[in-house]
């Protein structure tokens, strides 16, 4: 572990975790420090940010992209495209606040990348999050976007709801994007994986008993293991190759390894890396910690392969990084 990411683990062990700890969750008052305390990179040479946030957008959110040279945005229904569902709990957090996953992973990916600003809990419970995140895919697809361009990712919540979006598209019978990428991803709500017990205490970002009660917000009357909500009871077949990236000590880790599992016994094409002592989507503190820009380097890796010409499916190995 690099002392960057020492610094990191105390921070969050000392300024996240503490409310974690406690039985009744501040919706507006998490808002309040993520706005607060949300940082936002500079946007790269060469690259532009379009904000969507107004009245009548079919997109809400924020393009990420390259431009041409006269500032606009370079056409690129021809290549990569990201769309990031970003994480927070589905309560709390928005794509300003994951910025510098998005642009570190569409800058290193050679992508354009759409950050979707999801309806959040509690004041749109499930399945709104999942309907928001359906209507975008759908939408870059009407756009000009192919299918086999598009990668979708996210972390954290927006890590599970990536996987449940892949699985509803299956579903549904759209044409499936070319991949997906999960950090971190939160993919049992009903909180019932064995590290939710032997990492408390460990994690220096949650306590185990916290994530039922997130879960709650999101869910209001669903069942927490319906398969849209918690895609790790989902049946995943028939899905396009799947890069996970997780911590060892987090509390969610068996939400990572059980969807590897699962995804494997069905033949889907899988990387999972669990990275040693890397807290909770550590990739958000790129570029200050080497490992979350060593993380986005693989990520990239596995975006350019998979919407790349005559793409060769990433290996089904387990990775330790």
């Amino acid at each position: 572990m690099s002392w960057q990411s020492a610094l990191a683990c105390w921070y969050l062990r000392r300024q996240f975790r503490p409310a974690t700890l406690k039985t009744e969750i501040s919706v507006e008052g998490a808002r309040a420090l993520t706005a607060k305390r949300a940082w936002s990179p500079k946007v790269p040479a060469g690259w532009r940010l379009r904000e969507q946030y107004g009245p009548g957008e079919t997109l809400r959110g924020e393009w990420f992209e390259p431009a041409t040279r006269n500032g606009g945005a370079a056409e690129a229904v021809d290549t990569p495209t990201i769309l990031y569902l970003h994480g927070g709990g589905y309560y709390f957090c928005s794509p300003r606040s994951h910025r510098s996953i998005v642009f570190g992973l569409a800058t290193r990916s050679r992508a354009s990348a759409f950050s979707l600003d999801y309806r959040l809990a509690p004041e749109a419970r499930f399945p709104a999050a999942l309907d928001d995140a359906l209507a975008a895919y759908r939408q870059l697809l009407a756009s000009g976007r192919p299918a086999e361009s598009i990668v979708i990712a996210g972390d954290s919540a927006g890590g599970g709801l990536a996987l449940a979006t892949l699985v509803a598209l299956r579903d549904a019978g759209d044409p499936l994007p070319a991949g997906g990428v999960l950090f971190s991803p939160w993919t049992d709500l009903a909180a019932s994986g064995a590290s939710i017990r032997i990492n408390d205490g460990v994690d220096p970002m949650f306590s185990g008993p916290a994530i039922g009660r997130a879960a709650k917000l999101y869910l209001g009357d669903t069942s927490a293991t319906h398969p849209y909500a918690s895609p790790v009871y989902a049946d995943l077949h028939g899905l396009p190759p799947l890069f996970i990236q997780a911590g060892s000590t987090e509390v969610l880790l068996d939400d990572s390894r059980r969807v590897a599992e699962n995804a494997r016994s069905e033949g889907v094409p899988v990387e999972l890396q669990v990275w040693p002592d890397m807290p909770h989507v550590w990739q958000i503190f790129t570029p200050f910690i080497p490992e979350g820009r060593r993380a986005l380097d693989g990520a990239a890796g596995f975006v350019r392969e998979v919407t790349g010409p005559r793409s060769a499916q990433p290996s089904s190995a387990m990775s330790m990084v």
